[in-house]
């Protein structure tokens, strides 16, 4: 009886799926554990290896837990919405909804080749609309409620009206936009409805504005941070240039101290930790006013060193600052016009990393010292940024070291206000202790003391205030894309409204085309059929607006991260058309007890949906607000890229070892084309491309054309992909899983070998065949001898810690010897061989679960208890000593522990070997230590 890996596999696959063997109830006696993945986007090119990996490792934990006695609810979903499927429909004019569920079919019918446990009747699509709609409910409790600074948390927006028709807002502590004018009771009462709306604006939690963006022209959409590499596109390469354009957007500043609080309190890795920390960026400082000489304006400064403030010789301003256009020069105009233009180019991350390049250019126009009445020069610079703090610096070059390389490059003064500190000196960084003069006040005071006093004078003459700043932003939420989340939106005299949550979903239109419209609007402008009737309460004609009962719906699309950012409480009550979830359902599962997912999305996804949490909570959505206790980044699988070599300005690709002097460009070539021995099937290549036909290819003496190897990130771009499909056709699923763990720790990067996996698949093979006798299967209930016992008891307590510490990788180690003693003992008894099919349950299911049926068991064996760890069984009561005359050692001999060591001398000296030895001779000493040597002197 051999092991037939396909028939096993497609049998319990089948199974699972009939049975819904996996599937978790809301109600259960048993203690619930949430294990999530980042669900995954369904692109076109499906699943490769790389994909399962963090799948395969929240599986086995999964399962594990299932052994252990819990209600596991483990599901899956997919981020169906995203700019990959717009492309493409831009390309082919295909409706993304073709393509997408195109896709979600490829990677499901993957997905469970692979064997993962997952409960598909909790499946979601962030495209479908019975989910999107939940997303724009949110939208809608975000935009009505505002965060009030003293009570700390989200309210509804009907609270904060009602601190306006009592006292106005003179005592409102609010997260809000900065620049809100000071109104009475008696002034809100003599508002008109509009003038309402819009002060409201200014505090609720998602709201319109003119905002700086990444504008893409040649995707026709906004990118966020994250969404660009070295200044142009991830997707598609395409340049980005900084825009105003009126966005909704995010509060999220209102939560910056909650989230960085909120991350004392889950278990999550510190390099994760760390780079949420940095992003939300607090900083203690004070902010300070200073005036332009000969306008009517002020140019507000936030600053960390206060105290440096008689150290400003100059200021800079982002050259996206609403002030640069009125201040300039006109001697100076074209010069600044010229860089802001220039500065639009590049993105805010690029420009924050490049700290060697120094450009700025003057405006002509001079700020007044708030302490000492001097002017200074007010210049710009693209290495401030619009969109941190107040997109303004003061400019301190013996304090600040990109200060300091501005100044020295455009020969600014750089005055020394720092006793006994070198200017040149790491920029004259002030350390503690440093004393500080040029003025009265702060003369000879340290540091800390310093900064006490000078925002103790800045309050005092009304030139600014102490103050907690961010870097974190308000986050952008309108892309100018087709596929995504629509609005709920629609506009009455220019301001937005809310459509009630009985009326949702507001499904995406039909559209022609999913470019923007020839006079630029979002591609939803192209919909005929995208207007809202406030009678009827339904998307009618755009025909019918007439402003009055029916009018326009918002045209952008929300962003990738709306769909993602909760998810994972979807789940709990996937199929509720009522709630988004129910109250039994959410109180039950509360939170998510393993996530799993990739440490990219530290500053996207995990930050925006800790956000989400963090006010769902505040409104009684949820009852808890953070949404994860435990979070463990897996580290990627790497690809072995080939590289082929192309003799510069020639259609001419050279042998690897035939290169020497030759200038040669490396291009990627499919390492399906590769053999094992790092040749290129040279007619296969020819045949890949059309401009690679009538290439020469200049080969080694042999013959053979010998290509260039190295590790990568496996992807698609980089034609290094190996798709599991193939793997579970040669191998199986269970080789697959197995070797995926085998190849190091889940959280660090490997590389992929597909040769490697024929060890694993040769242990599988090893596993079935204790169970076969003379090619039957076979089982005896023969009670187990003490070594078999041992080696049960020792890979169980190993698994266990290595399951307890996510270090799976040597859990497959640990089965290879438990095997290979098992068949050297020649065990197959029933009460060794059924527990080590539980054991390896979670990490090969397939086999476990065939090998578990033909025990005689009628039920699966995911539903068996986890065998309990016996310590007795490990506990040694005999020990193989080493007998040694004078340091040589001779021979062994087996004796119990309890032995005394008289008794132990006796025994020895009575044996034949030892006769052999001495030959007669008395011996001189004999010196034993119990349970270690025994050492025969003379």
């Amino acid at each position: 009886m051999e092991y037939n890996f396909r028939e096993i596999e497609a049998k319990w696959q089948q199974y699972w799926a009939e049975n819904q063997t996996f599937k978790a109830e809301n109600k259960s006696d048993k203690p619930k554990f949430f294990v999530l993945d980042m669900f995954p986007y369904p692109s076109g090119a499906g699943l490769h290896v790389g994909h399962p990996l963090g799948y395969i490792a929240s599986d086995i934990y999964a399962r594990y837990k299932r052994h252990k006695g819990f209600n596991v609810m483990h599901p899956q979903g997919y981020d169906s919405f995203g700019l990959p499927a717009e492309q493409y429909a831009i390309q082919t004019g295909q409706h993304p909804a073709v393509t997408t569920a195109a896709n979600v079919k490829t990677y499901r019918k993957q997905l469970d080749k692979i064997g993962f446990s997952f409960d598909w009747s909790r499946e979601v699509r962030t495209s479908d609309p019975n989910y999107y709609k939940w997303t724009q409910w949110i939208f809608i409790q975000l935009f009505n409620s505002w965060y009030n600074k003293t009570s700390d948390k989200a309210e509804d927006v009907s609270t904060l009206v009602s601190i306006f028709e009592a006292e106005g807002n003179e005592t409102v502590k609010a997260a809000c936009d900065d620049e809100i004018e000071v109104f009475s009771a008696e002034d809100w009462k003599n508002y008109s409805e509009e003038e309402k709306q819009n002060i409201l604006l200014k505090y609720r939690l998602t709201f319109l504005s003119e905002t700086e963006v990444n504008w893409c022209p040649g995707l026709g959409t906004v990118l966020a941070n994250d969404e660009i590499v070295n200044g142009v596109s991830e997707r598609g390469g395409h340049a980005v240039v900084r825009k105003k354009m009126m966005q909704w957007s995010m509060r999220i500043t209102a939560y910056a101290q909650r989230l960085l609080d909120g991350l004392g309190k889950i278990d999550w890795p510190q390099p994760l930790k760390d780079s949420q920390t940095y992003w939300i960026g607090r900083s203690e400082g004070a902010m300070v006013s200073f005036n332009v000489d000969g306008f009517d304006a002020k140019i507000d400064v936030f600053t960390t060193r206060p105290d440096t403030v008689y150290g400003v010789s100059f200021m800079t301003l982002a050259p996206e600052h609403e002030l640069v256009s009125k201040i300039t020069t006109a001697e100076q105009k074209e010069a600044v016009e010229t860089y802001v233009k220039a500065t639009s180019k590049r993105s805010e991350l690029e420009r924050m990393a490049d700290v060697k390049t120094i450009s700025g250019v003057f405006t002509g126009a001079y700020a007044l010292h708030p302490f000492t009445g001097e002017k200074v020069q007010i210049w710009i610079g693209d290495y401030v940024l619009a969109s941190y703090g107040t997109g303004a610096v003061m400019a301190v070059p013996c304090g600040d070291e990109r200060d300091y390389a501005f100044a020295n490059h455009f020969g600014l003064d750089i005055p020394n206000i720092f006793e006994g500190i070198d200017i040149s000196e790491e920029a004259c960084s002030v350390k503690e202790g440093v004393k500080i003069a040029n003025s009265d006040f702060l003369n000879g005071l340290t540091y800390k003391k310093a900064m006490k006093t000078i925002i103790y004078e800045i309050e005092k003459r009304g030139i600014g205030y102490g103050k907690i700043n961010y870097r974190l932003r308000d986050a952008v939420f309108s892309r100018q894309r087709y596929w995504g989340e629509p609005f709920p939106v629609y506009y009455k005299n220019g301001l937005p409204q809310m459509i009630d949550k009985e009326y949702l979903p507001i499904v995406l239109p039909e559209v022609e085309k999913y470019l923007p419209t020839e006079d630029g609007k979002p591609p939803l402008g192209n919909a005929t059929v995208w207007a809202w009737d406030v009678v009827k309460n339904e998307v009618v004609s755009n025909d019918e607006i007439n402003n009055e009962t029916i009018f326009p719906l918002e045209l952008n699309t929300m962003p990738g991260w709306a769909g993602s950012s909760q998810y994972f409480n979807r789940y709990m009550d996937p199929q509720n058309n009522e709630d988004i979830f129910s109250e039994e359902a959410v109180n039950y599962w509360q939170d998510v007890d393993l996530y799993i997912g990739g440490s990219e999305h530290a500053t996207g996804h995990l930050l925006y949906s800790r956000f989400w949490q963090k006010f769902m909570f505040d409104k009684g959505i949820v009852p808890v607000d953070e949404y994860a206790k435990k979070l463990i980044n897996q580290g990627m699988i790497t690809g072995t890229s080939a590289f082929v070599y192309r003799i510069e300005g020639e259609n001419k690709f050279v042998s690897k070892g035939l290169i020497g002097d030759l200038k040669v460009q490396p291009i990627h070539a499919d390492v399906s084309f590769v053999n094992g021995s790092d040749e290129l099937d040279i007619d296969a290549f020819k045949n890949w491309r059309a401009e690679y036909n009538d290439a020469e290819f200049i080969t080694e003496e042999d013959g053979t054309f010998k290509v260039g190897r190295e590790v990568e990130k496996m992807s698609k771009s980089k034609y290094n992909v190996v798709n599991p499909d193939q793997i579970c056709e040669e191998y199986g699923a269970d080789s697959l899983r197995l070797f995926e763990m085998f190849l190091g720790p889940l959280e660090q990067s490997k590389p992929w070998k597909t040769s490697g996996i024929s060890g694993v698949y040769s242990f599988l093979k090893k596993l079935w065949k204790l169970y076969i006798v003379n090619g039957e299967f076979s089982v005896t209930d023969e009670a187990p001898t003490k070594d078999e016992l041992k080696t049960l008891h020792k890979t169980i307590k190993k698994v266990e810690d290595d399951i307890a510490n996510f270090s799976f990788n040597t859990s497959v180690s640990t089965f290879m010897i438990a095997v290979n003693e098992l068949t050297a003992l020649k065990c197959n008894k029933r009460t060794i061989l059924e527990p080590l099919a539980v054991i390896i349950e979670p990490y090969a299911p397939h086999i476990a679960e065939e090998l578990w049926n033909k025990l005689g068991n009628t039920t699966s064996v995911s539903c068996a208890d986890f065998p309990i760890f016996e310590p007795e069984h490990l506990v040694e009561s005999e020990k193989e000593y080493p007998v040694s005359f004078n340091g040589k050692m001779r021979f062994k001999i087996l004796l119990p522990l309890d032995l005394s060591k008289q008794e132990i001398e006796d025994i020895v000296m009575a044996h034949e070997k030892t006769a052999a030895q001495l030959q007669g001779r008395t011996p001189k000493k004999v010196i034993i230590v119990p349970g270690k040597i025994i050492n025969i002197v003379g």
